[in-house]
């Protein structure tokens, strides 16, 4: 336990495993295929940078093309959800209508307000969309496919290059000169910067069972089935997943949780004045982030890469890390066109008064059951397993319960 929290508390990057698979690929793949006469003066070195930066630029170019799938998937989620077609003209059903619209985009006036600060105006879409973008490098989606940032402190390295975005926003919202994008950034960072906190918390409920950091261990810890993914390991962590994705989609900014998007105002919030281009960028980082907490949430809670079954690659490897992250993509278009939105009081007491006392009592949950349970074995994991199933029967007898209750009378006013 003192060597845990020595790690915790004073963590190294470890450098040699971060460049370990470059390093492979040049000695086994590049060098041997190579003339004599230059692979033996070929510097490994210099070829592990050459293969860092080629795959750090397909990564770069693969990875933006995920927010054009996910806007035309919600497009048409949501046509569904309402009884309609959705986009349907440009391309086999509709499916270069993304890719129209981002042209569209492209040669739309950039306008920058004559009043604002335009080095942060121009800055505010980059630094959202960097930041948005450099959290896919830490996130494993398979066991052999190599990820820039392999390193030991791969969820810690997470959190803060997401905390980074907030900074973006509160820079659109000043460098705006408008009152209405101010308001808009000032309530995003209100929201980003509370809700931080009980995915935070959710997150230490996973590092205390798994004792590491990493994301790759995370995911091995969980390579015995279904019922050793860490959302059954414990009935902790159980509500730790519910808590990290509730927290992830007010992160996120989406429905019920857009507030930076107000209905009295009529306006988009702290990208009210942006347009073209610039504007994409925004929508194409709300995505991507979409995508990131979704894959964080499988690598965290539901076994990353692992299959469902033992000994079978049932919803395993790369595949299935993808469908099961686009599942959970799927329920945050669902809650969307499902959930009113919520007050800003609302969410503000859901946050202080519920889901950060909740992460606690889930910590000193999950430190009582460890101490109980040393090791994780078939006992631990049914007595789990029956008190989430217990405690569910428990919830739904509670909400029907609830629901079922007439309202009382109200008295007239007339």
């Amino acid at each position: 336990m003192s060597d845990f929290l020595s790690q915790f508390f004073s963590p190294r990057i470890n450098l040699q495993e971060e460049t370990n698979w470059a390093t492979d690929f040049v000695q086994n793949v590049i060098i041997p295929r190579l003339p004599e006469a230059v692979a033996g003066h070929f510097s490994v070195e210099l070829g592990t940078v050459l293969v860092m930066v080629a795959f750090a630029g397909i990564f770069v170019a693969v990875v933006p093309l995920l927010p054009l799938v996910l806007v035309l998937a919600e497009r048409k989620v949501a046509a569904r959800f309402q009884n309609r077609t959705g986009p349907m003209r440009v391309g086999p059903w509709g499916t270069l209508q993304t890719l129209a619209d981002g042209i569209k985009l492209i040669f739309k006036e950039d306008f920058i307000p004559p009043q604002g600060d335009k080095l942060l105006f121009l800055l505010a879409p980059y630094v959202i969309f960097a930041c948005s973008f450099a959290v896919f490098a830490a996130i494993p989606f398979g066991d052999g496919i190599p990820i820039p940032g392999d390193f030991n402190i791969g969820i810690f390295y997470i959190m803060a290059i997401s905390s980074v975005i907030v900074m973006g926003v509160i820079m659109a919202g000043w460098s705006s000169n408008s009152k209405w994008s101010l308001l808009g950034s000032l309530r995003s960072a209100a929201q980003i910067v509370s809700y931080e906190i009980p995915l935070g918390l959710s997150i230490l409920t996973v590092v205390m069972l798994v004792e590491s950091l990493g994301m790759k261990q995370i995911v091995a810890s969980q390579d015995g089935g279904i019922f050793t993914w860490l959302i059954f390991r414990t009935p902790f962590t159980f509500i730790a997943f519910f808590i990290f994705f509730i927290s992830s989609i007010a992160e996120v900014n989406r429905t019920p949780f857009d507030l930076p998007e107000a209905e009295s105002e009529i306006v988009a919030g702290f990208h009210t004045e942006y347009s073209g281009m610039r504007f994409a960028l925004f929508f194409i980082a709300e995505y991507a982030n979409m995508f990131a907490v979704s894959a964080i949430a499988v690598t965290l809670f539901l076994g990353g890469w692992q299959g469902v079954l033992p000994g079978y690659d049932f919803l395993g490897g790369f595949p299935g890390f993808v469908i099961k992250t686009l599942g959970l993509v799927f329920l945050m278009m669902w809650l969307r066109w499902t959930l009113p939105r919520l007050r800003v009081d609302q969410l503000m007491n859901l946050c202080w008064k519920y889901f950060i006392p909740i992460s606690f009592f889930n910590i000193l949950g999950t430190g009582i059951w460890g101490l109980i349970f040393r090791h994780d074995d078939v006992w631990s994991i049914g007595i789990s397993c029956a008190i989430i199933y217990v405690g569910l029967i428990g919830a739904y007898a509670v909400a029907g319960r609830n629901l079922a209750r007439k309202p009382e009378p109200q008295a007239s006013s007339v």
